[in-house]
């Protein structure tokens, strides 16, 4: 069913909730407006953009164009809206958050309420060890954001929602433009990754196109058991037979050609993730054994019974990529006060720790501990030409400052 009436919740207090769920410290768009000096007059400026969205004079101003490098050395372009259009996608996103959490499967992990990566990552993992999904279909979809057909997206929203006041501004935003280099431009595809209802849009996209299909259509239709496992458009699908597996990725790229999506041809792989392969040089043997997702690689191991496990450990493109922000932030602060240059670092450490802390990776957060400390210690070295530590002093140092030693915080898989 369509709902076709939704505007009557935005009202004063529906937005002074957006307003309070809005980050106020982050990047700021085209008009410089930052969460402080909104705020300054808010009940003012609130009921002025209530106003403007049922009116119907409401603009979308263009997003200002930013770029991440990625860990394969191209660059994620970001799309960073003004303060006040992130509020009314704030706003936005609460209305169509319950409608689509109706509709949502359990395979989607990515950007919904109580869900997180490590549900994700754990749900994985169960179905390789209980279901034996050794045959692993990775998948990337080339330019996901950038190429969403907007055709598509509006008549997929139309099966759920046909508010009169909700679509436009939706549309409008899509419509927007990109701010790059003092010039505006208007892509005919996408919508821009880094604004507040990218990712509920993307997530609607990928349940009629992925998981809707995988569940209804493909899995009937398969031999052994299967299952998918996606955070937002990052997924992988999982097979018992391998000649599944080859069937599902002979129909995956024409599937999401239907919808103006391209499977990207490098990154797209089967992968032979049997904990036990035949020593004779076979087909099978040419397929890579190991697979990354969600920034582990998954790999077997053997548990302290001499059972073979899957082991999920850091990435060493992500580990490299820590270490290089660490050795950034070290030489940004190397002057500041040393209490305060510990605050920072231990913000950080506990950071990576409370993502890559699960059990069977403490390896690698050993190995970035360890980095670490030498990192601090060659950039406090640098301070002046007296200021060379030895070990000894720096070990006295951490005495007194000490860095958090590497923990698990995930427990989810049995070492």
């Amino acid at each position: 069913m369509a709902f076709t009436s939704l505007n009557h919740y935005l009202d004063a207090e529906w937005m002074e909730y957006a307003f309070e769920c809005t980050r106020k410290d982050g990047a700021v768009g085209v008009d410089g407006v930052t969460g402080q000096a909104y705020a300054e007059n808010l009940q003012q400026n609130l009921a002025d953009l209530i106003d403007r969205i049922k009116s119907g004079r409401y603009r979308a101003l263009p997003v200002r164009r930013r770029y991440l490098d990625k860990p394969d050395g191209g660059q994620r372009a970001l799309g960073i809206p003004s303060f006040e259009e992130k509020v009314a996608q704030r706003a936005m996103v609460m209305l169509l958050e319950p409608i689509y959490e109706q509709d949502f499967l359990d395979c989607s992990f990515g950007f919904r309420p109580g869900r997180s990566a490590h549900q994700a990552l754990q749900a994985l993992r169960s179905a390789i060890m209980g279901q034996r999904g050794y045959w692993v279909l990775e998948v990337d979809i080339r330019k996901f954001y950038d190429s969403i057909p907007r055709p598509t997206l509006r008549e997929i929203l139309a099966k759920r929602v046909t508010d009169g006041v909700v679509r436009p501004v939706i549309d409008k935003w899509l419509k927007a433009g990109v701010l790059e280099d003092g010039q505006v431009h208007y892509p005919e595809t996408g919508t821009p990754q880094g604004s507040v209802i990218s990712p509920i849009l993307s997530n609607v996209v990928l349940h009629h196109v992925i998981d809707e299909w995988f569940t209804q259509q493909v899995q009937p239709r398969l031999r052994g058991r299967s299952t998918l496992v996606r955070y937002c458009d990052d997924f992988v699908m999982l097979f018992a037979n391998r000649s599944d597996a080859e069937r599902v990725q002979a129909v995956l790229g024409k599937r999401l050609g239907r919808f103006g999506l391209q499977l990207h041809p490098d990154k797209t792989r089967l992968v032979d993730f049997r904990p036990r392969r035949p020593p004779h040089h076979t087909e099978e043997s040419a397929l890579p054994t190991s697979f990354t997702f969600l920034g582990f690689v998954h790999v077997w191991g053997t548990s302290r019974k001499g059972n073979a496990v899957v082991r999920q450990v850091t990435a060493k493109d992500r580990l490299a990529r820590s270490l290089k922000a660490f050795n950034e932030q070290c030489r940004l602060m190397r002057h500041w006060p040393l209490p305060t240059q510990h605050d920072r670092l231990c913000q950080m450490l506990k950071g990576h720790y409370s993502y890559f802390g699960i059990s069977g990776n403490s390896r690698r957060l050993e190995h970035l501990h360890y980095h670490v400390r030498r990192l601090w210690r060659a950039w406090l070295s640098r301070r002046s030409w007296k200021s060379f530590l030895t070990w000894v002093k720096y070990e006295r140092l951490l005495q007194r400052f000490p860095l958090p030693t590497p923990r698990i915080v995930h427990r989810y898989v049995v070492p």
